[in-house]
């Protein structure tokens, strides 16, 4: 810093007062210093920036890699939270931790980082305990049963599901399924996004006097095409299915078209929570209600900011998927069953 102010002929103290942004500087004396800092290559050492002032300027995204596949979507997450972080002056790492909260009790300990974005978050999520308890800053981006004091923003399950069957009924669909999350799997069994969705759809579903069935599906393309095989030699009258994974979704429109079933003319589909780039994989496209991804990834980082520089909380945000036109909903076939349900029922 001496350095500088001595190339761009101004005091160590303006130089601070610019890079750390605590005073106003003329635009022509930020100019000298950063042209004086261009020609002497000047880079601030984080690192004692951080050992002078107790923070590090890094907030972590624990996404447990190992239990939830990486996808477009995921993606989006990253990316808006890691600008959003940029635009404020962290820095933010993605930490690819288990959900059981072991390796994040070891990392929050040694103080890397200033807090934590929490991802894929559980109903009884273990990992806040661990973040209470070492008194580290966090948000999530989901929510747990019990939110009283919790920083969190988290889709809006219900008006998506509603918006989504509601589409579907209004172009004359009744008979529609859910290929949801597998529950079972322990890495799912309290899972938000899975249990939320499948709890709004049977109560909307309901509402709506449609057909109520939900069909448990694992997190892969090959479960997709089982649960498509599942789905029309158990429900051949469906008319609309709607798939929750993106993963299990492609493999519902692969497996549709396998089996010799002309989406949309004789089925549709619908893939709750998807980005456009996965749906751009289907032939046909998929529709879809677009995941809101871009949006909570950097409200969940900005709630963890506040926190960090004492600012007034971010309220708790819900934000609801939009539908997305593609190419694989149409009006049911009226007064027509599955060419495969009428040989399965002698007609």
């Amino acid at each position: 810093m001496r350095d500088v102010a001595r190339q761009a002929g101004v005091s160590i103290a303006t130089v601070s007062f610019l890079l750390n942004d605590t005073k106003p500087v003329t635009a022509a004396t930020r100019a000298r210093i950063e042209q004086a800092m261009t020609e002497l290559g000047y880079r601030r050492n984080v690192v004692a920036r951080a050992l002078a002032s107790r923070r590090t300027h890094i907030i972590a995204m624990a996404y447990p890699a190992l239990d939830h596949r990486f996808g477009f979507s995921a993606a989006e997450f990253f990316t808006s939270a890691a600008d959003a972080a940029r635009k404020q002056d962290y820095h933010l790492v993605l930490w690819p931790v288990g959900n059981d909260g072991m390796e994040l009790r070891e990392l929050v300990g040694q103080g890397l980082v200033d807090g934590v974005v929490l991802m894929e978050v559980q109903l009884e999520d273990p990992r806040i305990g661990i973040l209470q308890k070492t008194e580290t800053p966090f948000a999530m981006i989901g929510r747990t049963t019990e939110l009283a004091g919790l920083s969190h923003v988290d889709i809006d399950f219900d008006t998506t599901v509603e918006s989504a069957i509601g589409h579907l009924h209004g172009l004359g669909h009744r008979k529609l399924v859910l290929v949801s999350g597998d529950l079972t799997d322990p890495r799912f069994h309290n899972y938000g996004p899975y249990v939320r969705t499948e709890a709004a759809y049977r109560r909307i579903a309901a509402e709506y006097g449609v057909q109520v069935v939900v069909l448990e599906c694992a997190d892969t393309t090959r479960a997709g095409q089982e649960a498509a095989a599942r789905l029309m030699r158990e429900h051949p009258d469906t008319t609309a299915v709607l798939v929750l994974n993106e993963y299990a979704g492609l493999g519902v429109a692969s497996g549709l078209n396998r089996l010799g079933y002309d989406v949309p003319a004789e089925i549709s589909i619908l893939a709750l929570l998807m980005a456009p780039e996965t749906a751009a994989l289907s032939d046909p496209e998929l529709t879809i209600m677009r995941t809101p991804g871009p949006e909570l990834g950097q409200l969940g980082t900005e709630a963890l900011i506040r926190q960090l520089e004492g600012a007034d909380p971010l309220p708790p945000q819900l934000v609801a998927a939009d539908l997305l036109p593609g190419a694989t909903i149409a009006p049911p076939r009226r007064g027509k069953t599955h060419p495969k349900a009428r040989v399965k029922s002698g007609r």
